[in-house]
């Protein structure tokens, strides 16, 4: 593992076009997420005030349907660099509880992406499908591990294309 090479995000990200639905082919553990979720996605939109709603949606080990929704903002002068808060809306005030979500690599086509923290404790792949070419994943990995990130824990989530929908959450 290099850890003295910094983590770098892309120079460039057209927010626009990052915005929709995302499905997660591969992650690294997170507390906050069931290691047995499966057909877990994000959808990005924009905010009247330019902020970005995140809402996560999976099925948990169990079969239920769960949802997160977040809210992010540009940290700094790149929209590749993003800060995220999942603390309800009266919470977020609430200092140290926004987590980095930095745009490591994406395709010409914003059909696959790569993101993850500066502090590599975080990684998601991302694509625009549920189903990724095994070709275009280790590609996207390999360039994980060459940031310095640790793939042995690595999650593949069951992707079937299966997607949460709102009358499931009530």
């Amino acid at each position: 593992m290099t850890e003295s090479t910094d983590v770098m995000s892309v120079p460039t990200l057209d927010l626009d076009r990052y915005l929709g639905l995302w499905y997660e082919i591969a992650r690294l553990p997170l507390r906050y997420e069931d290691a047995e979720a499966r057909d877990v996605t994000a959808h990005y939109s924009l905010e009247d005030d330019g902020a970005i709603r995140v809402d996560n949606r999976c099925y948990d080990a169990d079969g239920e349907p769960t949802q997160a929704i977040g809210r992010a903002t540009p940290a700094g002068d790149s929209p590749a660099r993003l800060e995220v808060t999942f603390l309800p809306e009266g919470l977020r005030w609430i200092p140290f509880t926004k987590g980095d979500y930095w745009v490591l690599r994406i395709d010409e086509g914003y059909q696959h992406a790569l993101v993850g923290t500066p502090d590599r404790k975080n990684l998601w792949l991302l694509a625009r499908t549920p189903q990724v070419d095994p070709a275009v994943e280790q590609d996207y990995l390999a360039e994980a591990t060459r940031q310095g990130f640790d793939l042995t824990d690595l999650i593949r989530p069951v992707q079937d294309g299966d997607r949460v929908t709102d009358d499931q959450l009530g």
